[in-house]
C-alpha cells in the first residue's frame, strides 16, 4: 500500500466515481471484487483517522460514498455486517474526529445495514454499536446524523428477537425520550416515536416501559400525540400507546396524569383522520384492558364520551357495552355526566355503522337492568333511541330490536315513568308491533329466551295515561 497520500487520494475518488454505478452493477462487482477491496478500503479510513494525511478527510469521504454504495444494495446487506473489521470501523463514528459529512455518511451506512433482518441481532449486540448510536442519536451537532441514527434505532426495534434487550436498556430509552421531546428534525421524532412502538409490540416489554422512569415514556408519547406537527409522529404516538395498552399497564395509564385526556382529544381534533382512528382504538384498547374495579372508572368514561363524538369513532360503542355488563359499576356509569346524551348520539350518528347502534341498544339494555337507573334513565333521549331500535324491520336487526323492547319493558316495571312513557312519542305504538310480535311467534309454538312481556307492558301503559 503506497505511502503518497496524493496517490492515494486520487485512488479513493477513482473508486468512487467507479461505484457510482447502477444497484445492478455494484452488486455484480461487489461479488468479483467484496472480498478483495472490503480489507483495502476498511484500512485507508483507519490510516487516515489516526494519521495526520495533508487529503485524509477527502478520501474517508471517498470511501465513506463506496460503502454507502454497497450498503444500498439489500442482497449485500447481510456480507457487509459480517465482514471482519466493517463493525469496528462503523463504531467510531461516535469516537473518531469526523467532519459532519463524513458522521453522516457513516450513519447513512449504519441505517442501511440496520434495515435487514438478519444483521439485526448481530449488529445490536456487538460491542459498543449501540452506545455508539445513541452518543450520537443524543449528542451529535448534525440534526441528519441524529435523524439516521434514530432510523438505526427504529429498524433494530423492529425484530422480535432484539426487543427484550433494547427495552432494558435505560440509556436506550432515555435517548428515544429526548429525540422525541426535544429534537428539531421531524424524522428523527418520527423515528424515535416508531421506535417505542415497536419495542412495545412485545408484550413483556409494556409494564416495563410504562413504569420507565416514572411515566417518561407515556410522558413523551402524550406530548407527540398532542403537539408535534409531523402527521407521521402523532400517527406513531397513537399506535405506540395502543401497543403498550394491556391488561397488565392499563389501570397505570388510566392514571397517567392528562393521557384519556389528550388521546380523547386527538380522536375528535386532530386534523388528520388516520391519526383521528388511532388514537380512537388507543383509547378504546387501554379502558377495554382495564379492569372493572379501576379506581379511574369515571374518568376513563369521561374520556370515551368526549372521544365518542369524533366522525372516526368507530369501536366505542363496543366498551360502552362491555363496561355496562359488569353489574358492579351500572349505576355509578349511569351517573356519568353526559354519558346518557352520548348513548343516544351515538344511536342516531351517521359516522356510526348498524354494529355499533347495536352495542349502544346493548349497553342502554345492561344498564337498565339495575333497578336504581331506571328513573335517571326514563329521559327523552334514551327512549327517543330505544323507540327508534324497537322500531327497526329485518332478520338481520331482530337483536338490536329485541333489546330495545327488554329496554323499554325494564324501565316502565318503575310504576311512577309510566305516564311519561306513554306519552312519549310512538311509543305505544312499538309496543303494540312488539306485542303482535309475540302473539305471532307463541302462536307458531317457538320458544323464546326471554319473557313475553308485551302485552303487559302495553296495558300497563294505557291504564297509566
Amino acid at each position: 500500500m503506497t505511502e503518497n497520500e496524493d496517490e492515494i487520494r486520487m485512488i479513493c475518488a477513482a473508486l468512487e466515481m467507479v461505484f457510482r454505478a447502477s444497484t445492478e452493477s455494484v452488486r455484480m462487482n461487489y461479488h468479483e471484487i467484496g472480498s478483495s477491496i472490503l480489507p483495502l478500503l476498511l484500512k485507508v479510513i483507519e490510516k487516515c483517522e489516526s494519521s495526520k494525511f495533508s487529503n485524509a478527510e477527502v478520501s474517508i469521504l471517498n470511501v465513506s460514498k463506496v460503502l454507502l454504495y454497497f450498503s444500498r444494495v439489500q442482497e449485500l446487506r447481510k456480507p457487509l455486517a459480517d465482514h471482519n473489521g466493517m463493525l469496528d470501523t462503523l463504531v467510531r463514528v461516535s469516537s473518531s474526529a469526523l467532519s459532519e459529512e463524513a458522521r453522516i455518511l457513516r450513519m447513512r451506512i449504519i441505517a442501511n445495514l440496520c434495515n435487514w433482518e438478519d444483521n439485526k441481532v448481530w449488529m445490536s449486540k456487538h460491542p459498543g454499536f449501540l452506545d455508539s448510536i445513541l452518543k450520537v442519536a443524543a449528542m451529535d451537532t448534525s440534526s441528519s446524523a441524529r435523524e439516521y441514527a434514530a432510523a438505526s434505532l427504529m429498524d433494530l426495534a423492529s425484530s422480535s428477537k432484539t426487543q427484550e434487550d433494547m427495552a432494558n436498556h435505560d440509556r436506550l430509552l432515555a435517548t428515544l425520550v429526548k429525540l422525541v421531546v426535544a429534537d428539531e428534525t421531524d424524522e428523527a421524532r418520527e423515528y424515535a416515536v416508531t421506535a417505542i412502538q415497536n419495542l412495545a409490540f412485545s408484550k413483556s416489554n409494556r409494564v416495563r416501559l410504562v413504569q420507565f422512569s416514572d411515566g417518561v415514556i407515556i410522558e413523551a408519547l402524550k406530548k407527540a400525540l398532542s403537539s408535534d406537527k409531523n402527521d407521521k409522529s402523532r400517527r406513531r404516538a397513537a399506535g405506540a400507546i395502543t401497543n403498550l395498552a394491556c391488561e397488565e399497564t392499563a389501570e397505570l395509564m388510566e392514571g397517567h396524569t392528562g393521557l384519556l385526556d389528550v388521546v380523547a382529544k386527538a380522536a375528535v381534533q386532530d386534523t388528520n383522520e388516520d391519526v383521528q382512528k388511532r388514537s380512537c382504538l388507543a383509547l378504546s384498547k387501554i379502558i377495554s384492558s382495564s379492569p372493572i374495579c379501576s379506581q379511574y372508572f369515571e374518568n376513563a368514561m369521561i374520556a370515551l364520551v368526549r372521544a365518542s363524538g369524533g366522525k372516526n369513532s368507530t369501536g366505542i360503542p363496543a366498551v360502552f357495552r362491555l363496561k355496562a355488563r359488569d353489574a358492579s359499576r351500572r349505576q355509578e356509569m349511569a351517573r356519568i355526566p353526559g354519558i346518557l346524551d352520548a348513548l343516544a348520539d351515538i344511536y342516531f350518528s351517521e359516522f356510526y355503522n348498524m354494529k355499533d347502534k347495536d352495542n349502544i341498544i346493548r349497553a342502554i339494555m345492561h344498564l337498565t337492568n339495575d333497578t336504581k337507573n331506571r328513573k335517571a334513565m326514563c329521559n327523552k333521549v334514551i327512549l327517543k333511541s330505544l323507540v327508534s331500535a324497537a322500531n327497526l324491520d329485518g332478520v338481520d336487526q331482530k337483536e338490536t330490536r329485541d333489546s330495545a323492547v327488554i329496554s323499554i319493558e325494564r324501565l316502565a316495571t318503575e310504576i311512577s315513568n309510566r305516564k311519561y312513557m306513554a306519552r312519549h312519542p310512538s311509543l305505544l305504538s312499538v309496543i303494540a308491533k312488539a306485542t303482535e310480535r309475540e302473539s305471532a311467534s307463541e302462536l307458531n309454538g317457538e320458544k323464546s329466551t326471554q319473557p313475553r312481556l308485551a302485552k303487559q307492558l302495553l296495558m300497563s301503559l294505557l291504564l297509566a295515561m
